[in-house]
């Protein structure tokens, strides 16, 4: 055990989930694990409908959300649909500045393999 050098002020022991907060309060992550949370709660705050085509991959440092699609024309119509997804993301507390739509082309590959293979 740790000794507690004589000018230092006497601390209570806390429940590990305040001593967790506190830490991450003062660490200066806080921010980027409320932007990263996006990922786990992307069903839920995009809807079912989106969350089938597209996958978020990473939030970068900046604020940049980068989503997989399935494909070039699903890409396309979230593109449109950017300014009111940020915004619904901005209502659940999610600082996200952008997002960067990245065509997969699963559908594409799926249909060509299928071709081939007949």
């Amino acid at each position: 055990m740790r000794r507690r050098k004589p000018d230092q002020p006497v601390t209570k022991p806390m429940p590990i989930g305040d001593a967790i907060k506190t830490y991450v309060r003062g660490a200066g992550i806080k921010r980027r694990l409320d932007q990263a949370s996006v990922i786990p709660e992307w069903a839920e705050l995009v809807g079912g409908k989106i969350a089938e085509v597209a996958t978020p991959i990473v939030v970068r440092a900046d604020g940049v959300l980068v989503v997989a699609v399935r494909s070039s024309a699903w890409m396309q119509e979230l593109q449109l649909s950017s300014p009111e997804i940020l915004r619904r993301l901005g209502e659940r507390g999610k600082k996200i500045k952008r997002i960067a739509w990245r065509d997969e082309g699963r559908e594409t590959r799926e249909e060509d393999a299928g071709r081939r293979a007949k």
